[in-house]
């Protein structure tokens, strides 16, 4: 009988992790009051931006759709019409992300990512509303709600990612020791192609 043994890099344990942080605030998102079906704030989004930013887009893209997997399954919705909603609006978000990632960094930042993955996650949520569950022109009323909404929770998520970001590339109290330690250990952030650099 042989034995498969499946051996994890450093890199899958951080996308594990950073997942299992995505699901939590899934969790808690899904315990928020939602005023309209489908409006939420969309707190997970605030880790794949983090995990986007420090580690590229191919950590960003596993961290994403393995919440949307995690997600389905915790709550009993797999292979149902909720689990392709929210697989097609990470699927629009991530390939916003990925054409994000050749803007100016000059005036496009963590704000502006999470403002445009908003806006491609409800897109790519109406269009699988309108193509497969409910084929009526009279969901096109609901874009403005939608839209706002993308608008608010992109701008407050991109700033409470950017604010994280900012925190841990804050000096810490011990910056000649710590530094001094950077210096001999080469960084993650290296290690990865320009798209990663953001």
């Amino acid at each position: 009988m042989t034995t498969i043994k499946l051996l994890a890099s450093a890199e899958d344990h951080h996308i594990a992790k950073m997942a299992a942080v995505a699901l939590g605030l899934t969790v808690l998102e899904n315990a928020i009051p939602s005023p309209l079906p489908g409006v939420k704030p969309g707190l997970a989004n605030i880790v794949t931006l983090i995990v986007l930013t420090r580690y590229g887009w191919r950590a960003a893209a596993w961290v994403s759709l393995l919440r949307v997997l995690a997600g389905s399954l915790l709550f009993g919705n797999f292979l149902a019409p909720g689990f392709f909603l929210s697989l097609s609006g990470a699927v629009c978000s991530l390939s916003v992300l990925a054409l994000s990632l050749h803007l100016p960094q000059r005036w496009f930042g963590p704000v502006t990512d999470s403002i445009l993955a908003a806006f491609a996650h409800i897109a790519g949520q109406m269009a699988v509303v309108y193509l497969w569950l409910i084929p009526l022109a009279g969901i096109s009323y609901l874009i403005p709600i939608f839209a706002t909404a993308a608008l608010v929770f992109g701008t407050v998520n991109g700033l409470i990612a950017a604010s994280f970001m900012d925190e841990m590339q804050s000096p810490s109290p011990k910056g000649d020791e710590i530094s001094e330690q950077s210096r001999k250990k080469p960084s993650r952030k290296a290690d990865h192609a320009d798209p990663a650099k953001r």
